[in-house]
């Protein structure tokens, strides 16, 4: 358990999607150090309840999926009156699928545009009148892909550009409103997803052919303390590593670049994905809990 200290957030409530694993449970974690209380969301009720009952603060979980408009706005009712407002908002839930985009799996690679980016404007559109009441604060996750294009990763680009777009476009709607809107960025990170990723040999041996640093893989703590002070501050921007601040005054050059290098590094690749190399359908343990929950349905 983390210890608990004072800090900006004491009472207050905020809600994490995609809270069971990863990036969202430790940032729940650490949110409730900084004395907020907590409101989780996710596919996975057995460990959304134990993330909830590790924290040292008022905690509760709603298991659903955010990609569900009535479902999450059911949510967001519940939560409304389990702790009588939200403060602060964060749209964490992802998913990812790697692969050549002619021979991707349709469903695998529409669930990632679904999760990642319909479900951060399902959520919005769930917990938005509450963060009106409250002049509150939404944070979007995005990442290193909303940045600069990758190949074998058309479908986790394309939507974390999307919902990077959103939350900027988003940002001015409400910003009368007393709403802040910010966007955080993350690049590799030791998560289940990653780690899902780097089981496909291709995967792996692109991503470290990548020029430093974004070849690294980086521990998650310190990048959910980053996250954290931007929720404190209601950052518009939120850095979960500090070089990718720099990425954004050259964004404008990454496609011709990655266009060319990438190229010809998947020219080299191609002997190997013809032969049946490179993932298709969703990636690590928090893809699995989703083809799951479909399932299930």
């Amino acid at each position: 358990m983390i210890r608990r200290s004072h800090g900006r957030l004491d009472g207050h409530v905020v809600v994490v999607t995609g809270a069971a694993r990863g990036v969202g449970a430790l940032l729940a974690r650490k949110l409730a150090a900084r004395g907020a209380n907590l409101a989780l969301v996710g596919l996975e009720p057995d460990e959304l309840k134990e993330v909830s009952e590790s924290l040292a603060v008022d905690s509760d979980w709603w298991h659903a999926d955010v990609t569900d408009h009535v479902a999450m706005a059911q949510v967001a009712a519940e939560v409304k009156e389990r702790f009588g407002k939200v403060d602060v908002t964060v749209a964490n839930a992802g998913v990812a699928a790697g692969g050549p985009f002619t021979d991707s799996d349709p469903v695998a690679w529409r669930r990632v545009v679904e999760v990642n980016l319909v479900g951060s404007a399902v959520t919005g559109r769930a917990f938005l009148p509450l963060l009106t009441e409250s002049r509150g604060y939404l944070l979007q996750i995005a990442s290193l892909a909303a940045i600069t294009p990758a190949p074998m990763m058309t479908a986790y680009c394309a939507s974390k550009s999307g919902a990077e777009a959103y939350a900027h476009a988003l940002r001015a709607e409400v910003a009368h409103l007393g709403v802040r809107v910010g966007v955080g960025y993350l690049s590799w990170t030791d998560t289940d997803m990653v780690r899902g990723a780097d089981q496909d040999e291709v995967m792996r041996e692109l991503r470290q052919r990548l020029p430093w640093p974004s070849n690294r893989t980086y521990p998650p703590g310190p990048a959910v303390d980053r996250l954290v002070a931007g929720i404190e501050r209601r950052s518009h921007h939120v850095y979960a590593q500090g070089w990718l601040r720099g990425m954004q005054g050259i964004r404008g050059y990454l496609p011709g670049v990655i266009g060319t290098v990438g190229g010809r590094e998947m020219r080299r690749f191609a002997p190997r994905l013809a032969a049946g190399g490179g993932h298709r359908g969703l990636v690590g343990a928090g893809g699995e809990a989703d083809e799951a929950a479909r399932s299930a349905r």
